[in-house]
């Protein structure tokens, strides 16, 4: 199942999504950046070195996945937002059409 099904589902609003991921990605960010100053100030041995750059690799590949999903949320955030403006200017149209005519 997608992960769009899947909040619609749990009634998850994309706000709420987009928040978990930004947080999610906070979290990768902070992991990568300990591995990079470890990488720098301790002396490693060749297989411990080469498992710590496997780790950052798999970190920014899931950096880079984040980033694609915030993308696809705020997209789909901006069209929710561009739909509300426009039934709140059709609502205030009908208003003031039957009001004052």
């Amino acid at each position: 199942m997608t992960k769009s099904k899947q909040r619609k589902q749990e009634k998850i609003s994309v706000a709420s999504e987009i928040d978990r991921v930004e947080e999610r990605k906070s979290r990768c960010q902070d992991n990568l950046e300990r591995a990079e100053y470890r990488k720098r100030r301790e002396e490693l041995s060749e297989q411990d070195r080469q498992a710590l750059e496997d780790e950052m690799t798999i970190m920014n590949d899931r950096m880079i996945k984040l980033d694609k999903e915030l993308e696809v949320l705020r997209g789909e955030n901006r069209r929710n937002m561009m739909l509300s403006v426009a039934l709140l200017a059709i609502s205030a149209l009908f208003y003031y059409g039957f009001v004052y005519y």
